[in-house]
Order: C-alpha cells, then sequence, then structure tokens
C-alpha cells in the first residue's frame, strides 16, 4: 500500500472512531505510518482533549499551533520535571533525571554547561569535518544496486557525529544508536523492561570510565569533559549522569537520522519538489527546515500542570500531564498554509514547532540542520536521483517518529 493509500484508509478510521476511545499515545498507529489523519480530528472537533484511558495513564492531548506554542512557553504552569514522556518510571529508584525534564534554575545551569558545544565557532570549527565524512558515505553508496538507508546513511553519519560530540571512542561508536535505541523502547513487559534496565546500566558503566578519564585531565570541549568540569554538573548523582547521557545520545541521534531518512522519502513522494530542488540547489538551507517540519522527529513533548490552568476552553488541572503533539501542530492549516504539503521553497519554514520553543528549544538545532545541509549538498553534487523502492519500516513508537528501514535504488 503507498502513502496516499495508507492515509486515505487512516482518515476513514480515524473519523469512525470515538473521540472518547481516541488515544494517540498507543504507539501502532505511528509504526503504520497512520497517525495524522487523527490528529486532523482532534484539531477540527478536540484540539485540548482528554483521555482517561490512555496506554500510559490519563493525559491531555494538545494538537493546535497555537495552543502549543501557549503552553511550551509557559514554564511557570506547565512543569517538565515529572518527565517528557508520557511513561511513567516504574519506581523512584528508576528515574533518571535529565536537565530537559528539569526546571530553573537548575535546568537553566545545567543546560549551560554543555551548550557550548554547539555555539557558532565551534559548528564553524565541525563542518570541514562533516563534510568530509558526508562525502565519504555518498560515494560509497551502490549504484543500480537497493540498499537500506538508515543503516547506510542515515544511521552511519549521525552515529560519527555522536561519537564525535562525546569525544567517544570510535571503534566503538555503534553502541551510541543502539543505547538510543534502547532508551527510547518502552511498553514493553516487565522482562523486557529488565534487560532494558540492564543495558543502559552498561551504558552508564561506560560512560563512567570516561567521565574518570575526563575529570582528570584538562578540561576539552567534548560533552563529557564539559559535564566533568561544569561545577552545576560535576557532583551529579550516577542516575543524573544516565538521563543527561540519554538525552544527548537521543537527542544528537534521532533528530538528524530521522529527518536524514524522511527528507529523501518526502522528496520521492513529492516529485514536481525533487525537480524544483534538481533544477535549483540553493534551496538546500530552506528544504532542510521543511525537512524538519514535515517529518517532526519527536512527535511530542509532555508537561505537567502544576496549577489549574485554562487551555483552549479547557481546564487542566494541578498534576495532570499533557502531550503537546508537535507532530499534529505542525500540520495545523491555521497557522502554515497548505501544511500538509511538502514545499521546499515555503515562506517562513523556521516556524515550526519540531525544535519546541521556550527555556527547552532544542540546543543541538543549529549542529542538526548543518548535518542535514551538507547531506543534501553532497548528494544533488553526485546523486540527484535516489528512489525510494518501498515503504519504509517506522518505530513503533509515539514519541520518536522515526524510521527502522527505508530501501533504496540510485538508478544507473
Amino acid at each position: 500500500m503507498n502513502a496516499a493509500a495508507i492515509l486515505a484508509a487512516a482518515r476513514e478510521e480515524a473519523y469512525a472512531t470515538p473521540l472518547d476511545t481516541l488515544d494517540m499515545s498507543d504507539p501502532a498507529r505511528f509504526a503504520a505510518g497512520k497517525q495524522l489523519p487523527f490528529f486532523e480530528r482532534l484539531r477540527k472537533e478536540a484540539p485540548v482533549h482528554f483521555q482517561p484511558n490512555g496506554l500510559y495513564g490519563p493525559f491531555w492531548s494538545i494538537t493546535t499551533y497555537k495552543d502549543i506554542m501557549a503552553t511550551d512557553t509557559n514554564h511557570k504552569v506547565f512543569s517538565s520535571s515529572h518527565g517528557i514522556t508520557l511513561v511513567e518510571p516504574r519506581s523512584e529508584e528508576l528515574k533518571a533525571p535529565m536537565f530537559i525534564a528539569m526546571d530553573p534554575p537548575k535546568h537553566d545551569d545545567q543546560r549551560k554547561a554543555v551548550s557550548g558545544i554547539v555555539a557558532p565557532g565551534n559548528l564553524a570549527n565541525m563542518e570541514e569535518l562533516i563534510r568530509s565524512r558526508t562525502i565519504k558515505v555518498v560515494e560509497a553508496l551502490p549504484v543500480g544496486e537497493t540498499f537500506d538507508w538508515v543503516q547506510r546513511v542515515s544511521v552511519n553519519l549521525t552515529t560519527q557525529m555522536l561519537a564525535t560530540l562525546f569525544d567517544f571512542p570510535f571503534e566503538d561508536r555503534n553502541l551510541l544508536p543502539h543505547w538510543s535505541d534502547v532508551a527510547t523502547t518502552v511498553g514493553l513487559d516487565e522482562a523486557a523492561m529488565d534487560a532494558r534496565e540492564a543495558e543502559l546500566q552498561k551504558m552508564l558503566k561506560y560512560f563512567i570510565g570516561l567521565w574518570n578519564q575526563r575529570v582528570n585531565a584538562p578540561p576539552k570541549t567534548d560533552l563529557i569533559s564539559m559535564l566533568a568540569h561544569n561545577p552545576a554538573t560535576r557532583h551529579m548523582p550516577p542516575r543524573e549522569y544516565m538521563g543527561n547521557l540519554i538525552l544527548l545520545i537521543v537527542g544528537g541521534n534521532d533528530t538528524t537520522r530521522n529527518s536524514m531518512t524522511g527528507g529523501l522519502k518526502f522528496l520521492n513522494e513529492f516529485p514536481g519538489e525533487y525537480d524544483k530542488l534538481r533544477a535549483n540547489p540553493a534551496l538546500i538551507p530552506n528544504m532542510v527546515s521543511e525537512i524538519i517540519r514535515y517529518q517532526t522527529p519527536l512527535a511530542y513533548m509532555r508537561r505537567t500542570a502544576i496549577q489549574d490552568f485554562e487551555v483552549g476552553g479547557k481546564t487542566i488541572k494541578a498534576g495532570e500531564k499533557l502531550a503537546m503533539w508537535y507532530v499534529s501542530g505542525n500540520r495545523d492549516e491555521t497557522a502554515i498554509p497548505d501544511a500538509d504539503r511538502f514545499i521546499i521553497d515555503r515562506k517562513n519554514v523556521r516556524n515550526h514547532l519540531s525544535f519546541g520553543f521556550g527555556i527547552h528549544r532544542c540546543v543541538g538545532n543549529r549542529l542538526a540542520e548543518l548535518q542535514l545541509k551538507i547531506l543534501w549538498e553532497e548528494l544533488m553534487k553526485r546523486h540527484p536521483r535516489i528512489d525510494v523502492v518501498e515503504q519504509p519500516t517506522r518505530v513503533p513508537s509515539s514519541f520518536v517518529n522515526g524510521y527502522l528501514s527505508m530501501k533504496v535504488k540510485i538508478p544507473a
């Protein structure tokens, strides 16, 4: 079934489903690639929607651009300190605090500890390395045979970048996407969650070894050294170190990795835009922002109300959790004209929600854009056409909006 047929069937299902049973936290909809018509219906009929029997407990869905923006920028009412996903930890002992799941002032101090790695000067210093690695990967792509774009390009490039950001042993770099996948796996049985925790403990043990090396050496510009030498983070307990590692690994992996795959998928679905790109590669920087909007690599962020507050005419009570569905806000026609179309020369293209807004706006957004820009610049020089030959296999998650594999072919 092609993308259009999947959406048509999903739209029929979406409008036939009783609103009170509609649970957007169900990962099955995302795995099937049919989530968007359900959000379309919510925006029209219940833009602030309460689900009392969600897969991960009761929660509110915020689905319009306007309401998401108002919620995301109001950190005094909507707290991050209870977590950024709808999934609750099995116990207090298994919590892994991370700075994106903190409120000021601790959030601000810990974020500042690592933000220097994506400062403009540091990005400029990394650009040559990113480009040389990208050229090597692009030039090694096979012509005339089918291969998996996700593993060959998206995972490969983002893994190399992660290893650089952490100054991680390059020969062990494939552990990083593995741990990213483990960290974002949720909704499994007890045995599987025990196995997940065991893997994360292995990750922590490995990174404690790197911490001990860096803390006893002069400060450097990698993430571990920054954490080890900054007063706000150098005395973190182990679970907090684990939480921040998960944040930095997932943040450095999923946004870029899934946008690298999504971009090629969208150009194949909108061949007129692919023609437009071939005719004018100068559109690449603008296209990168459109890819990130259209993909929305993280589908939502959770907040928890710390006082009763009205959003969209509904009262969210203190203690209730809500999902700001970025993936829905980015398709809101009232804020983004022709939002369901992928348009590489779209005006005001950076006004998307994918990086969030307010104090929690993605710290690495410029690095993600740089990696995507370089990839498409080098692809267009060498492989101006790449065909997607079958529908991608998607991640079974309502949080990570991504891909496990996508088969493609470069015409001879």
